[in-house]
């Protein structure tokens, strides 16, 4: 069994960038419930455990808590915000709500230069996001950090190996987090950088090999980098025997509809049926403004037409989807208790008598882990380095009503963008920059006649995993040429504005 490092999931929107810091120094990691018993997690013992932060106090009825024997494993522990309040509260020491709540950048004391704080400095900047804190340490353990509002920022029982911080060494506002969290790791749990992608890849194709054995998969093909890295991954294990359908919801970018049928049909050779379904998807659709209740459509008919050309694979068992991690951490409180942000948009809830077994080989990788298994499986570069696209398509980029000639006119205008955010040198370091058209229409000039027409936003982010994220300083005149460009040359649009958002708060999408 693969040796790991088990976080437990107590609500923190960061508790996905402790797996990440984790993972970028070569040790795997895993997300779990905190339902999990002591006796489910020695079934396969990780090197140490992680108590995520989280937004409950853990005074509060129905707090997320912890199995007590998990104390009793003879295992690393590090209690981060939350985590460290529940440690302490159960071991008896006392946790009480501060007399003001500490958001923010705090100025941290290191009180013991040893341990996880081995080898850092005696005072550096950390990022602390808390209500409640530990007033009285729990026997066995000692303060080994402070700052102005928390006497108790760190504390250890270095006989137990257990840890905790009042702050997020996760995030990249706290100096030092990565060499915290790797002296805990390594120095602490004895982890070994030893999580490749390409051990990786052979395990997962040996994997799958054995739980689909002689069946047959269906694939729900979208053309973006996650499902086509399943794709090659299952023909890799199965072949022929791996059946994929590509729905053209009428919500794509310009020409992508033609470009999947020509990669994954013509070049990969893949068994591919593509479903034409745009009319139906803008009927359906006719009339309704409100983001959730167009997701949820776009989602419905999604699942509609997909079912309709999964009936004819009936024999097949399986159905394989392009799930990543980021989709598993926003869409619903598994695993953990993660707040919902949205729904996102994969096959499920399909009819009862297409009862598939779900095959979801990258639910556990973030989507630059994705991109690697996918140059180590020699996949096309220009495929890989395609920038994420949601899963409604333009349907989340069309503010308002969806119809036929919006789409046009937001898929002209983003072919432009990302025309010219190619040419940029930091093109590939960019994670995302696309159009999205408002609802609203304004006056503007053009060839001495009055128009009144569309505007259209600028939206471009650099990201590591989707969970954070930047507005991208696009050089002026790169954002001057993409203005000229749509005014000039997409008729319904007078108007460009550049989004300078930061997620959180913002999203990346604007539905």
């Amino acid at each position: 069994m693969r040796k790991r490092i088990a976080i437990l999931d107590y609500g923190s929107q960061y508790t996905h960038l402790i797996a990440r810091r984790i993972r970028e120094k070569k040790v795997y990691s895993e997300v779990l419930p905190t339902t999990v018993t002591a006796a489910e997690l020695m079934e396969n013992p990780p090197l140490g455990i992680i108590l995520s932060g989280g937004p409950a106090s853990v005074f509060a009825e129905g707090s997320p808590q912890i199995d007590p024997a998990i104390f009793g494993l003879g295992l690393p522990i590090l209690g981060i915000c939350y985590g460290m309040q529940l440690m302490a509260h159960k071991l008896g020491g006392k946790v009480e709500p501060g007399s003001e709540r500490e958001y923010g950048r705090a100025q941290l004391d290191v009180v013991r230069q040893d341990g996880i704080f081995a080898n850092l400095p005696e005072s550096f900047t950390v990022w602390m996001s808390h209500g409640d804190r530990v007033s009285a340490l729990p026997k066995g353990f000692e303060t080994t950090a402070k700052s102005a509002n928390c006497p108790y920022a760190a504390m250890c029982d270095e006989s137990r190996r257990f840890y905790g911080l009042q702050f997020h060494p996760e995030v990249v506002h706290s100096e030092h987090g990565t060499e915290l969290l790797a002296n805990f790791v390594f120095g602490v749990c004895g982890a070994k950088p030893d999580w490749d992608m390409s051990a990786w890849i052979d395990e997962t194709v040996e994997r799958m090999k054995q739980e689909i054995g002689d069946e047959e998969v269906v694939l729900g093909l979208s053309g973006g980098v996650d499902s086509s890295v399943v794709a090659v991954l299952l023909d890799k294990a199965i072949g022929k025997r791996l059946h994929c359908i590509f729905v053209d919801n009428g919500l794509l970018r310009k020409d992508e509809a033609a470009q999947v049928e020509q990669m994954f049909g013509a070049k990969l050779g893949l068994d591919l049926t593509v479903a034409r379904a745009a009319e139906r998807f803008y009927a359906a659709l006719k009339g309704v403004d409100e983001p959730e209740a167009k997701r949820k459509i776009i989602g419905r008919e999604f699942v509609a037409v997909f079912a309709e050309e999964a009936r004819k694979f009936s024999h097949c068992r399986f159905l394989a989807q392009g799930t990543i991690y980021p989709d598993v951490i926003e869409s619903s409180s598994k695993p953990g208790n993660s707040q919902t942000i949205k729904s996102h948009h994969n096959v499920g809830g399909l009819p009862p008598d297409l009862k598939f077994e779900l095959v979801e080989p990258l639910r556990d990788l973030f989507k630059d882990e994705v991109r690697a298994v996918g140059r180590l499986l020699d996949m096309d570069a220009q495929l890989l380095d395609r920038q994420p696209f949601p899963g409604p398509g333009l349907g989340v980029r069309i503010l308002g009503e969806i119809t036929a000639e919006k789409v046009r006119l937001l898929q002209e205008a983003d072919a432009r963008v990302r025309e010219e955010v190619r040419k940029l040198p930091n093109y590939k370091s960019i994670w995302q920059t696309f159009a999205v058209l408002l609802p609203c229409r304004s006056v503007g000039v053009m060839g001495d006649q009055r128009t009144y027409e569309y505007t259209c936003v600028v939206r471009s982010v650099d990201s590591i995993d989707a969970m954070t994220a930047d507005w991208t300083r696009l050089p002026y005149d790169t954002l001057a040429t993409i203005s000229s460009r749509i005014i000039n040359e997409v008729r319904g649009i007078n108007r460009v504005v550049y989004d300078i958002s930061s997620k959180p708060p913002a999203t990346i999408e604007w539905e």
